[in-house]
């Protein structure tokens, strides 16, 4: 007899996510497990500097607010929790959750994951000085802990999608040999692990949705992954919520930060290039057809640094001369300063138009953000200098907000150990711990190669074609990687698919994209999700907490391609009323 399904919904995809969210998903139907994805990797610069002023914290305390308002809710729902809200304080968070359980009368078993934390080992682990170093861990660790009877468990640094693949492997009792269901798990873990990204939050052809119908379209559910034996899942959320759940919101979440068809992971290597998905009805996508490999010799260490701080003022400039007040400035400002920060860049957005009907539309923006090792360098002394300029530089002097005195700010950086070095541990409800260790399947994992135009590399038969925005039958997805950026842009037609695959190479994309021209651009062909995935390397310098660019995370690249026009053949355009009228939606 096949077992039935497993339902796993997420409450949470980042650190700061919609607070009401657990106690919605807890009342909202039917579920076995509830996960709460809080980590990234400027949180863990976060957690890392509140670690510093005070030991006892480290976790997101959010997620403790979050269960003391419904513990008893999941409770009496019988719905277990698991979360990576333990952070770089795994144990912390337990021993709280213990206490609050103790606290609101409620009997509940809590386990944690740790051994992730590797900052004691990372010199000799050759992973230099850092504030935070936490390895990724897998699911066995949560897996173990839901086994042993635990209704929460709680982890520091593990794959986000093992939040999703330890619930199904508890559940149908799956080992390190069952690479394909892995796989799928891992598929619908980093479909709903970002959240609302996956029923229609942050999606290209959002108009689709009717998010602006009612107030209640507009307040998007949160996913849930009904998954099999077999690692085959369907995508859902509850009946009556706002959003929506179909191919097009499931494939965009597909392509969020992520690389080539190999998905590296500590469990199993996921085939991207493997996934087939379906609508089956009204916010039901199946996702069938994963195929899984041998997991990597390494694992994957998420690196914070504490790099200096940083100050950035930002100058309103209005009217006649832009050019020529922006450099008045600069040159004034550069000249005051008593000691040249390590960095200084200034940057101007021409955001002003001619002939403006209001004086918003006539101002231009200029941005100068320092950074430096040495807070008195880029602290009152750098505010200073602007302020003093108010009466002595370019006419209509203005800021945005007066400046302050710098914050800290952090660098990121991946790591790899041997995946044997890392102490991946459970500690059970009972108070034993269990070593859990690594796959015995690990290998060395061949890597993808880039392919830059579709196979055989023929551009396309001339044919009429009319000038429109990329957007006009492409979607995209775009996000951070560390120091780089992905963007995944894919169609809902396969004959757009042939149309994008032979068009959309890499040297258009740094025409249509100049900031990226000089960086090396990675393609990778998608073929079963109508894809193709670029990253970027390079462009957000050092990571998120270091980076001074205009969209610091990559969010809106995604956004900008698909503004640049492109040449699009007339014949997909017939049909067409809008930018958003093919597709598998």
């Amino acid at each position: 007899m096949t077992p039935n399904p497993v339902r796993i919904g997420n409450a949470s995809g980042f650190y700061g996510d919609r607070f009401s969210a657990m106690r919605e998903m807890l009342e909202g139907g039917e579920l076995d497990y509830l996960t709460g994805d809080y980590l990234a990797e400027l949180t863990m610069l976060i957690l890392g500097r509140d670690r510093i002023k005070d030991p006892k914290t480290g976790y997101a305390k959010t997620f403790l607010r979050q269960m003391e308002e419904c513990l008893g809710l999941a409770v009496d729902k019988g719905v277990r929790i698991v979360s990576n809200a333990g952070g770089l304080n795994p144990h912390g968070l337990a021993v709280a959750l213990r206490e609050l359980a103790e606290k609101v009368g409620v009997n509940v078993g809590v386990a944690f994951v740790d051994g992730d934390d590797l900052l004691d080992r990372a010199a000799e682990l050759g992973l230099g000085k850092p504030l935070t170093a936490n390895a990724y861990l897998g699911a066995f660790g949560i897996k173990t802990a839901l086994d042993a009877g635990a209704d929460i468990v709680v982890t520091g640094r593990v794959t986000d999608a093992s939040l999703t693949v330890g619930p199904a492997a508890s559940a149908f009792d799956w080992g390190y040999g069952d690479l394909d269901a892995l796989a799928g798990a891992v598929v619908a873990g980093h479909v709903i692990e970002c959240g609302a990204q996956a029923t229609g939050g942050n999606y290209a052809f959002f108009t689709e949705l009717g998010l602006t119908d009612s107030p209640s379209a507009g307040h998007l559910g949160f996913p849930i992954a009904e998954i099999g034996a077999d690692g085959s899942s369907v995508i859902t959320k509850h009946a009556g919520t706002g959003g929506a759940v179909t191919v097009g919101t499931v494939t965009a979440q597909l392509l969020y930060e992520v690389g080539g068809p190999r998905y590296l992971g500590p469990d199993v290597t996921t085939r991207l290039d493997t996934i087939a998905l379906t609508q089956q009805g009204d916010d039901r996508v199946a996702i069938t057809g994963v195929r899984g490999e041998a997991p990597p010799n390494t694992t994957k260490v998420s690196l914070n640094h504490l790099a200096g701080v940083r100050n950035e003022i930002t100058m309103i400039l209005t009217g006649l001369d832009i050019e020529a007040k922006a450099e008045l400035f600069k040159s004034q400002f550069l000249a005051a300063l008593p000691t040249e920060p390590e960095q200084i860049t200034c940057e101007l957005s021409r955001l002003d138009r001619d002939d403006a009907t209001t004086e918003e539309q006539a101002s231009a923006l200029l941005r100068c953000v320092a950074r430096d090792p040495d807070a008195a360098t880029v602290g009152r002394a750098f505010s200073s200098a602007a302020v003093e300029l108010a009466l002595a530089s370019y006419p209509g002097f203005s800021m945005t907000a007066p400046p302050g005195h710098g914050s800290p700010y952090g660098v990121f950086e991946p790591g790899y150990v041997d995946a044997a070095a890392v102490e991946h541990r459970v500690a059970l409800p009972d108070g034993v711990v269990e070593r859990i260790e690594p796959s015995p399947l690990r290998t060395t994992v061949e890597a993808d190669e880039p392919v830059n135009r579709a196979p055989g590399g023929a551009a396309p038969d001339p044919e009429p074609t009319g000038m429109m925005p990329l957007g006009t039958l492409a979607g995209a997805r775009s996000g951070d990687k560390g120091g780089s950026a992905n963007i995944g842009v894919w169609v809902r037609d396969p004959e757009h698919f042939e149309w994008l695959d032979a068009t959309l190479d890499t040297d258009l994309l740094t025409t249509l994209l100049p900031e990226v021209a000089d960086l090396t651009v990675h393609r990778y062909r998608l073929p079963n999700l109508l894809a193709v995935n670029f990253v970027i390397e390079g462009v957000l310098g050092r990571g998120v907490a270091d980076n001074v660019r205009f969209d610091p995370q990559a969010k809106g690249m995604g956004e900008w391609l698909r503004s640049r026009p492109v040449p699009i053949p007339l014949r997909f355009l017939e049909n067409a009323t809008s930018p958003t009228t093919t597709g598998q939606d």
